[in-house]
C-alpha cells in the first residue's frame, strides 16, 4: 500500500465523478462512474454500492482496479490503481449507508474500500 499524496487527495475532492475500472476472470472490462468516491486515509479510497452489480461480480473475481477522475475543462485529473475489498458491515459501511439514506440517495449495498498500490496526478 501507498500513502495517496495531499496533491491526489486534493484533486480527488475537488474532480467528480470518478470512473472505476474493473474485470471479471472473463477479461471483459467494466467502468462505472461512482459521485460517492472519495478518500478514507493515507492509504485507502471508498465509494458507496447502489447499482453496481457488474462492479461488485467484478471485484470479487479479481480485486485489482484502476479509477480516474477528468476534468473535460481544464484537462487535468487524477488516477489511482489498486486492490479492491467489498464490505457489507463495520463502521465504513454504516457511516456511508446512513449517510446515503439521510440524503434520500439509495440503499448502499455494498462499500469498496482500496487499498492505493498507486496514485498520480495529470
Amino acid at each position: 500500500m501507498a500513502k495517496i499524496p495531499d496533491d491526489v487527495k486534493k484533486a480527488i475532492a475537488e474532480i467528480r465523478p470518478a470512473l472505476v475500472a474493473t474485470t471479471g476472470k472473463n477479461g471483459l472490462p467494466n467502468v462505472s462512474p461512482k459521485g460517492s468516491f472519495r478518500v478514507l486515509d493515507d492509504g485507502h479510497v471508498v465509494f458507496a454500492d447502489i447499482r453496481s452489480p457488474r462492479t461488485t461480480a467484478n471485484i470479487k473475481e479479481n480485486p485489482a482496479v484502476s479509477v480516474i477522475g477528468l476534468d473535460p475543462a481544464s484537462r487535468k485529473g487524477w488516477r489511482i490503481w489498486g486492490r479492491a475489498e467489498i464490505l457489507t458491515e463495520g463502521a465504513i459501511f454504516d457511516s456511508l449507508s446512513q449517510e446515503y439514506a439521510s440524503q434520500g440517495k439509495g440503499k448502499v449495498n455494498h462499500v469498496v474500500k482500496i487499498s492505493v498500490d498507486e496514485s498520480a496526478v495529470f
